[in-house]
């Protein structure tokens, strides 16, 4: 990861806070969810990773549940490279 990625998304904290807010979800599991990953790893996000976390947060809350626990597979315009990376990294946490 190069320092510019580092600095881009960590350089606005209205931006920080917008994400962080968006994650807040009505299905409780989602929240708990989004907001542990973030608290581990808000600081180390790369653009290329607040995109998909935007993408993934775009979708209701049941079809993020069911990519968060692998009972389905990204589809149509979360189906990226990228978006998968990061619902792994998701999963694990």
């Amino acid at each position: 990861m190069t320092e510019q990625n580092t600095l881009a998304h960590q350089s606005d904290p209205a931006n920080r806070a917008r994400l962080r807010w968006r994650a807040r979800r009505g299905l409780l599991e989602n929240d708990i969810i989004l907001s542990r990953f973030l608290d581990a790893h808000e600081t180390e996000l790369t653009d290329e990773e607040v995109d998909a976390f935007t993408r993934l947060l775009d979708l209701s809350d049941n079809t993020l549940m069911d990519l968060l626990l692998a009972r389905k597979e990204p589809e149509g315009e979360v189906d990226l490279p990228h978006v998968q990376a990061l619902l792994q990294r998701l999963r694990q946490a």
